[in-house]
């Protein structure tokens, strides 16, 4: 068997990358297991798509684990 694919919560896109799954874990919850697209997290962080690639680039820099 493969591994699952996960799907937006908001809008059922799939698969979800591994930087949109990160993403919620980091911005969300860690015990996150439903997530969100990059679109429906901005929309529902009231962000742009812009600033969350740019969170994600700062998160790696820093070395966090949930963008390896």
């Amino acid at each position: 068997m493969g591994k699952a694919e996960h799907r937006c919560c908001s809008c059922d896109k799939k698969p979800l990358t591994k930087n949109e799954i990160g993403l919620t874990k980091k911005l969300i919850s860690e015990e996150a297991t439903m997530f969100y697209c990059l679109t429906c997290l901005s929309e529902y962080l009231e962000v742009t798509e812009d600033e969350l690639q740019a969170k994600i680039e700062d998160f790696k820099n820093d070395g966090c684990t949930l963008f390896q």
